[in-house]
């Protein structure tokens, strides 16, 4: 947006309004040559009234309709302060027309902008990013009740299917919005019917307060396709038709959004990414952003990076943006995109922090947490049973002499090397930079004797096999799982169905796998990095192995959120013929992810003690010494009822490196 050299501040200010319209499809005249017939909307400046001169007056299809007032930059702290004088102007009379009163109320200094609707039954200014257009102020006037007038009509909830805290979420979400509560936020348990909530009052949204389009935001492409599928779905109880039967239901897969869709599904990445006018690189979908390099590349450019105004997806192009897993995408380079609509917010979240707190105005209208719904009996519980190895806690030295593999991270092509020098590797460079297949060998070794000994010990078939419970391994990158994979399928004596890789970067289709997990007997074991670590539902799970640690408690509290999903008995037994019920999942930590301050979430208390090493022996290669820790726990569980381990230190673990 050019400015011209040598003008005072209010001049600057104007020159920046009037480049706003016209991006925001209106035509700016001048009060001395106006011509009403040359666009459907126009602005014309200084126009008279009857209490002098307006900044600029707004018309649409030959009508007023508006006002915008005018101000110097650094007048902007003051815009609240001029609402008296731009409703006089919006009251008065306009010369040679004899209007009533403009309902379209602008204050704007070109770089802040606010709006006030003055047909709203309590009107309130709120700012916007940008003008809005003429078509969108037509269709306005067209529907007659404003959105937050219709708003206030919405009848009294069906409660019929519903669980009780999915209906206090609704009805105190619906009385934020009659309120004219601009966010709001649902904390829900994971598992406890957060998407379902969601799809609910959308519907009742777009039926009875009729708005125009709804935005359903995520921050994985996972995540959009089982809302997507989740949408498709939903029934309501006032018609026999399904969602997408009534509403058409788009999930942005372009920069397209079509006219004639009300809910759109997309990712923050995607929207920003049209916002900005650029091409997103598909890797940038498939991962949670606090876990992506796409985010750190963009953060990691010295230049600001704003969205700008895009004519094509203007600021009202959505009424109300509901936004999924709330808690970890819509800070830093992502709140601009919220900032750019002029939409309700509501966020989902089972586990918010105190920046989603103070992003919604700490309005939240429904708290109900993991606890609460394994009290309900909406989740199950879970047990810790930690397997830990000196390498896994300590690192090791590589010594100068040894003959160790070089293996490329991409090709997976190896190369025999004596190394020169001492290699002092740590913790967390373990599977990442250097990789230890003994390692990763004994706590396979270990989770396999734990299942049949301490886990699930009475999984005994017909033939008199074990029956592996389904689990599902969380590895730190995909060259980590396919080494993890590689293992498991030799410790099990099992093929290549039992254990498989699910994640965007394998050749199979993932979700083809992730549904015969879901549903069928194979795989037993699934191995993932970020793909399903969120809001991916496998009711049948009983089982999480950690093989990774993660930096932020909510994304670990939604990882261990797999597992907590309830299952009735005959489902269960078509996928895992000798369980009897779910009852509790297990969380098997390799890498001591429970034990950080991660968790905030405890339905269990741990208490862990060391024994001693001791030197065990050497193999040919140096004096790799192997080492074995006993870890003892006693486990606390307020919801688990069975009194096996209640009051006795327990030896469960044995681990050898």
């Amino acid at each position: 947006m050019s400015v011209k050299v040598n003008q005072n501040p209010e001049q600057i200010a104007r020159d920046k309004i009037d480049a706003m319209l016209r991006e925001a499809g209106w035509v700016v005249q001048s009060k001395n040559k106006v011509d009403l017939s040359a666009n459907r909307g126009i602005a014309i400046r200084e126009y008279q009234t009857d209490v002098g001169p307006a900044d600029y007056v707004l018309f649409v299809d030959r009508k007023p309709v508006g006002i915008i007032e005018a101000k110097r930059e650094d007048e902007g702290h003051r815009l609240t302060v001029v609402e008296d004088q731009s409703m006089n102007y919006a009251n008065a009379k306009l010369k040679y027309l004899d209007n009533d009163p403009l309902p379209f109320v602008y204050e704007s200094t070109g770089t802040l902008t606010r709006f006030t609707d003055y047909r709203d039954p309590k009107p309130r200014g709120r700012l916007v990013f940008w003008f809005h257009k003429p078509e969108t102020i037509a269709e306005w006037l067209k529907k007659g009740q404003p959105l937050r007038e219709r708003l206030l009509s919405i009848p009294a909830l069906d409660e019929t299917g519903l669980r009780p805290a999915q209906i206090v979420a609704i009805n105190n979400l619906e009385h934020s919005f009659k309120k004219n509560r601009p966010k709001a936020l649902i904390q829900m348990a994971t598992g406890a019917g957060k998407t379902f909530t969601a799809a609910t009052f959308v519907y009742r949204l777009l039926k009875h307060a009729d708005a125009k389009r709804v935005l359903f935001l995520v921050d994985t492409k996972n995540l959009g396709e089982q809302a997507e599928q989740e949408f498709m779905t939903f029934q309501p109880n006032d018609d026999n038709r399904k969602f997408t039967e009534l509403y058409n239901v788009q999930r942005l897969s372009s920069s397209y959004i079509a006219s004639d869709s009300q809910v759109c599904i997309s990712t923050i990445q995607r929207l920003y990414s049209i916002l900005k006018g650029e091409e997103l690189d598909e890797s940038a979908e498939l991962e949670n952003p606090n876990e992506n390099s796409w985010l750190q590349n963009k953060m990691s450019k010295n230049k600001a990076v704003p969205v700008e105004y895009t004519p094509k997806v203007p600021i009202e192009q959505f009424d109300f943006i509901v936004i999924d897993e709330a808690h970890r995408s819509i800070y830093n380079l992502w709140k601009q995109v919220l900032d750019y609509f002029d939409a309700f917010l509501i966020g989902l979240t089972a586990t918010p922090d105190k920046r989603t707190f103070g992003f919604f105005n700490e309005n939240v209208v429904s708290q109900y947490t993991y606890e609460e719904s394994v009290t309900d009996g909406v989740n199950v519980p879970y047990d810790v049973y930690t397997i830990e190895t000196e390498i896994s806690q300590n690192g090791e030295i590589i010594k100068a002499g040894w003959f160790v593999d070089r293996r490329d991270k991409l090709t997976r092509k190896k190369r025999w090397q004596q190394e020169d020098e001492d290699t002092d590797y740590k913790r967390n460079d373990l599977d990442k930079k250097v990789v230890n297949p003994s390692q990763i060998r004994n706590i396979i070794r270990e989770y396999k004797k734990a299942l049949k000994t301490t886990i699930f010990p009475n999984r005994i078939d017909e033939n008199g096999d074990y029956e592996v419970p389904k689990t599902l391994v969380f590895a730190k990158t995909d060259s980590h799982a396919d080494d993890i994979i590689k293992i498991i399928r030799e410790e099990f004596d099992e093929g290549n169905d039992f254990c498989k890789k699910v994640t965007y970067k394998i050749e199979e289709d993932p979700k083809s796998i992730l549904n015969r997990f879901r549903n069928s007997y194979y795989p037993r074991i699934a191995v993932t990095v970020d793909m399903i670590a969120t809001g991916t539902d496998v009711k049948p799970l009983e089982v999480l192995l950690f093989m990774r640690d993660v930096k932020s408690i909510n994304y670990f509290e939604q990882m261990k959120g797999r597992g907590t999903r309830t299952i009735n008995s005959d489902s269960l037994q078509l996928v895992t013929k000798t369980a009897k019920t779910k009852t509790h999942f297990v969380i098997v930590d390799a890498v001591g992810a429970t034990k950080s301050k991660k968790n905030g979430q405890q339905t269990f208390r741990t208490q862990t003690f060391c024994a001693n090493e001791r030197f065990i022996g050497s193999n040919n290669h140096g004096s790799c010494r192997r080492r074995f820790v006993f870890v003892f726990s006693q486990p606390i569980n307020p919801f688990r009822k069975t009194n096996y381990r209640q009051g006795k230190r327990q030896i469960i673990g044995v681990f050898w490196w």
